[in-house]
């Protein structure tokens, strides 16, 4: 709903439940709210785009992607770089790594071997959560699974708490990651 005399329109999340919520949307929406509040600078990371063809009559535009993207997301927090991707599954028994893609998979094991942190947001089962990059390449270095098992994210990922503002604030998770990995 839009308040008199505010730009910002704010949004009450109650239940997400079977809503099919916008994981992105959320992840945005707390990015904006830790910039206005000097926590971090994290952006969403714009698909280079090329575009071929432009109709104004019936406003179409025929395009395609420029390069391969990497991960949705990076920016700086605490000193430290950060690159992540947001990632939705139906599936309720395992994130399937198909919905990973080889280049990404390379990307977040580059990030971590420069000394960055890179992680996944997964929201699976109603919940959402914080795996991290070096949790996903241990996994699936020691498995042959085509997927990561909902028990596995259950109890080694960060459960992200739902809350009102920012409604995903993930950076509790993140700096929980942080204690554990002493940086």
């Amino acid at each position: 709903m839009n308040y008199p005399g505010l730009k910002k329109t704010y949004h009450k999340y109650t239940n997400f439940a079977n809503r099919g919520m916008d994981l992105e949307s959320l992840i945005n929406q707390a990015n904006e709210y830790y910039i206005q509040n000097d926590i971090a600078l994290i952006y969403k990371k714009p698909t280079p785009i090329g575009i071929t063809k432009t109709n104004y009559n019936t406003k179409t535009i025929q395009g395609y992607f420029k390069e391969q993207s990497t991960l949705d997301y990076n920016g700086i927090y605490k000193g430290l770089y950060i690159d992540f991707d947001a990632k939705e599954t139906k599936n309720k028994t395992s994130f399937p790594l198909s919905n990973l893609h080889e280049h990404q998979y390379k990307h977040i094991k580059n990030v971590i071997r420069h000394g960055g942190i890179s992680f996944l947001i997964i929201y699976i089962n109603d919940e959402v959560y914080l795996l991290d990059g070096n949790l996903l390449i241990e996994f699936t270095t020691n498995n042959d699974r085509k997927s990561i098992p909902y028990e596995f994210i259950k109890n080694n990922a960060i459960k992200i708490e739902l809350k009102v503002s920012p409604v995903l604030d993930y950076i509790k998770a993140l700096d929980k990651l942080i204690k554990e990995r002493n940086l």
